[in-house]
């Protein structure tokens, strides 16, 4: 088979499903939306509270694991990924944050025209349909629904409280350019119900005369002739099948997938082609280098007197009760995600931005995702640094794509990072410690354990049980440097008519959750590629 048609999407995760939408407007564009993983089919991916039955769970997530980390305990990390329609947005904590403004003011400041805060603005408004409140930095009628949380706990307003006991200011709009202060985060939730990228994007358009979408289709690699693109080589169902491409091929296989397929088309380090016994289309040094992600501290605090979901999900009464509440109400916990409370502070006063972000849950558990709640009362006021400073890498391990890549996320790895999280600990403590909001509760350190007091000693034993907090970014970055990869037109260097459309092109991680400014990053592609062709 060889059909051909002008724009070939690979992945139909969040800017997939956006650049699918977008393009396929047009009737005269033929359109091929290719994902590896199946429909969205699993009725846990709709329930927000059934994140834990789709993450860690391979038939709807890739299951990547890291190599070992020297700094989180030798242990090998957990990397979930979105393996099914929607990608990530399908099995993520649908928490909606755009970061900070200054984040997209410096793209600018290293070169990228067209991506500071005045820029992207409108393409963050252009997505949304945000109900919570009404000013000039929302949009009322895209297709992703922003809501405020259907869920409360004591717990968590207590929190509040005791934070702005120290100082720290309530922030009612997370999303206006300035992130700092404590609040509830907004979420991509249409009336209970998840709104990923495919239910907003892809579901309303998947019937359109020239859009055809492949699910269950692994991307083999690229065939390229005189750096130009000429088909798109995949399996499906074991057999293989090739695409030919018109205009234009749009990789969107997220910030692992991405440099993966870059690599064994033949676009990457050479040193690391020629290992793989992969011919060198094109020299690019620093595909799949620069991999930016946060790391989640998560610290435990049991507490006395106060209702959390450790205490529901030990009792077949309170399961009960919080599942009639979400069927007849569309309320309470399973209408939320892992985090209820989010919070953006500086681990130091002189800092002109916020460098510290919170994710609270009114729960604690040894493994998000994955293991049992505790059965004490507990609540886990996570925290991560936002800027760190420690790079990564994500290596072809064979020609292969199949076969997983190396991923080295070198969590920890600097001295600054180690040094901020064990100031972010002791502000998480003194938090909930020392506050009068607590006191009655009689909180206890569970972990990291109040034994621990100076910095480097709070950050080993932090990164024994840190995670994820599934941002992973910059592998392909856009820029002017030598590591960079494609262009602030996101086109790869070198390459005719390939762009590589998702938050692997993101030149420095964001502020804050990454699916929002991934949104963004595909609604502008998806202007730049239009304007091109007139």
């Amino acid at each position: 088979m060889n059909e051909s048609f002008d724009y070939i999407i690979i992945g139909a995760g969040t800017a997939g499903c956006i650049l699918a939408n977008r393009l396929s407007e047009n009737e005269n564009i033929k359109v091929l939306l290719i994902e590896a993983g199946g429909k969205d089919a699993n009725p846990w991916i709709h329930i927000p509270g059934g994140y834990f039955k789709t993450m860690h769970n391979p038939k709807t997530d890739w299951c990547f694991t890291t190599e070992e980390e020297k700094f989180c305990n030798n242990r090998k990390m957990l990397i979930p990924r979105g393996k099914t329609l929607g990608g990530s947005s399908s099995i993520n904590g649908m928490l909606y944050i755009r970061g900070h403004a200054n984040d997209y003011n410096y793209w600018r400041q290293l070169g990228n025209i067209g991506w500071s805060w005045e820029d992207v603005l409108p393409y963050f408004k252009k997505s949304e349909d945000y109900r919570i409140s009404k000013s000039e930095f929302h949009g009322t009628s895209g297709p992703i629904k922003v809501e405020k949380i259907r869920s409360n706990f004591k717990l968590l307003d207590l929190f509040l409280e005791a934070s702005q006991e120290f100082g720290y200011k309530k922030n009612e709009d997370f999303n206006d350019g300035d992130n700092e202060g404590m609040g509830y985060f907004p979420m991509t939730i249409d009336k209970g119900y998840r709104c990923s990228a495919a239910v907003a994007f892809l579901n309303p358009i998947k019937n359109r005369k020239n859009l055809k979408i492949i699910t269950k289709g692994h991307v083999k690699k690229l065939t390229i002739e005189n750096l130009k693109v000429k088909t798109v080589n995949l399996w499906k169902n074991n057999e293989e099948f090739s695409y030919s491409v018109n205009k234009e091929v749009l990789l969107s296989a997220g910030t692992i997938g991405s440099p993966h397929i870059l690599q064994a088309s033949g676009i990457g380090p050479g040193k690391l082609l020629n290992e793989n016994n992969i011919n060198i289309v094109k020299e690019i040094k620093g595909v799949g280098k620069n991999l930016t992600d946060h790391l989640m501290l998560r610290p435990v605090y049991k507490i006395k007197n106060l209702e959390t979901l450790n205490d529901i999900y030990h009792s077949f009464t309170k399961k009960l009760l919080t599942g009639l509440n979400y069927l007849i109400y569309k309320k309470g916990p399973l209408t939320v995600g892992a985090s209820y409370l989010c919070g953006f502070i500086k681990s130091d006063s002189y800092l002109e931005n916020p460098n510290l972000q919170f994710h609270i849950s009114p729960a604690s558990t040894d493994l998000l995702g994955k293991a049992d709640l505790h059965k004490f009362p507990a609540f886990t006021p996570t925290i991560t640094n936002i800027q760190p400073t420690s790079r990564g890498s994500v290596e072809i391990k064979s020609s292969d794509t199949r076969i997983y890549p190396q991923i080295k996320m070198n969590y920890l790895s600097t001295d600054e990072d180690r040094e901020i999280a064990g100031k972010s600990i002791k502000i998480v403590r003194k938090i909930v410690l020392e506050s009068k909001a607590y006191k009655n509760y009689e909180p206890e350190e569970y972990r990291p354990g109040i034994q621990f007091k100076d910095n480097q000693s709070l950050a080993k034993e932090a990164g024994k049980f840190a995670n994820t907090i599934f941002h992973p970014v910059s592998t392909c970055k856009m820029g002017n440097d030598e590591n960079s990869v494609v262009s602030d037109n996101l086109k790869v260097k070198g390459i005719n008519n390939l762009r590589v459309v998702d938050a692997s092109v993101m030149p420095t991680i964001t502020s804050g959750n990454t699916n929002a400014p991934t949104m963004m990053i595909a609604e502008k592609a998806s202007d730049l590629i239009i304007n091109d062709q007139k």
